[in-house]
C-alpha cells in the first residue's frame, strides 16, 4: 500500500476490524460481478470506492432509458452502449487504482467456471434464476465465496454461500428451478431497493474478503421496505441438496 492509498482509505484504515492489513486484502482481491443491472450497479461502485483492486464484470446487455431509474453507474449519455462499458467508465472515473475487465457477453458453461476459479469472491447480482443456479454451482465446485442478492417491487434478500464452514448454498433455499420466475420488468421495483441490497451485497464481500464473514454463514436476510424492516431467517445446509450435499 503507497502513501496515496494509505490515504485514500484512512477512514476505513482506522477500523480496528479492517486495519491495514484489511485494507491490503481488499487491494489483493479479485471480484466477478454478474449483471451491471440494479444490483450490480451499487455493489460495483462501492467495492471500487472501497479499494478492491480488480473487479471483472460481465454483463451482455446495453444501458436502455428504463434502465437509468435505479442503475446508478449508468448515465444518460450511455444510453445504447454496452452495460460494462458504460459501467467500466464511472468505475475509472471514481477510482483510477480499480482495475477494470470487462465482459459483453454471456458467459455459461465451461468459460464461467474458469472464470470462477480465477476470482477471490463472486457476487451474483442476476436477474435469472438459470444464471443463478449455474453461477452458485460452480462456485461450490470451485470452493469460491458466492453473495447473492435479489430484488423485486419493495422486497430484497440476501445470503451468502462460504465454502467450508458448512452452510448453506443458494441452491438449498429452492426444490426447482422456477421457470416461470416474477421479473422486475413484469412486477416493477422501486429504485432504492435494488440499492439497499446491491450496497449490502457489497458489505457482505467486503466483510469476507478481510475474514470477518463467518458470522454471515447460515443466514438469508430479507428487506421489506414497505414496512421499512428487515428480517433474518436462519438457513440450513439442506442434506438433500443437488449441489452442496453431494446427492445429485
Amino acid at each position: 500500500m503507497n502513501e496515496q492509498q494509505a490515504d485514500r482509505y484512512s477512514r476505513q484504515i482506522r477500523l480496528t476490524q479492517i486495519g491495514e492489513a484489511g485494507q491490503q486484502k481488499l487491494l489483493d482481491a479479485t471480484v466477478l460481478i454478474i449483471g451491471m443491472g440494479g444490483l450490480g450497479s451499487p455493489a460495483a461502485m462501492y467495492l471500487t470506492a472501497g479499494g478492491v483492486g480488480k473487479l471483472i464484470i460481465a454483463d451482455y446487455d446495453v444501458v436502455e432509458a428504463s434502465n437509468l431509474q435505479r442503475q446508478i453507474i449508468h448515465v444518460d449519455a450511455a444510453i445504447g452502449d454496452n452495460k460494462v462499458d458504460s459501467a467500466a467508465r464511472a468505475i475509472k472515473a471514481l477510482n483510477p487504482d480499480c482495475n477494470v475487465e470487462a465482459i459483453n457477453y454471456q458467459v455459461d458453461g465451461d468459460e464461467l467456471r474458469a472464470l470462477i476459479e480465477r476470482v477471490d469472491i463472486v457476487l451474483d447480482c442476476c436477474d435469472n434464476f438459470p444464471s443463478r443456479f449455474e453461477t452458485n454451482r460452480y462456485c461450490v465446485e470451485t470452493a469460491t465465496p458466492l453473495v447473492s442478492g435479489a430484488a423485486i417491487r419493495m422486497e430484497g434478500q440476501l445470503m451468502s454461500y462460504q465454502p467450508g464452514m458448512q452452510g448453506p448454498c443458494y441452491q438449498c433455499l429452492y426444490s426447482h428451478d422456477y421457470e416461470n420466475a416474477e421479473t422486475c420488468e413484469l412486477e416493477g421495483v422501486l429504485a432504492p431497493v435494488v440499492g439497499v441490497i446491491g450496497t449490502m451485497q457489497a458489505l457482505q464481500a467486503m466483510m469476507i474478503l478481510t475474514g470477518l464473514g463467518e458470522r454471515l454463514v447460515g443466514k438469508l436476510l430479507l428487506f421489506d421496505a414497505n414496512a421499512m424492516e428487515w428480517n433474518q431467517v436462519k438457513l440450513p445446509k439442506s442434506p438433500a441438496c443437488p449441489v452442496c450435499s453431494g446427492k445429485a
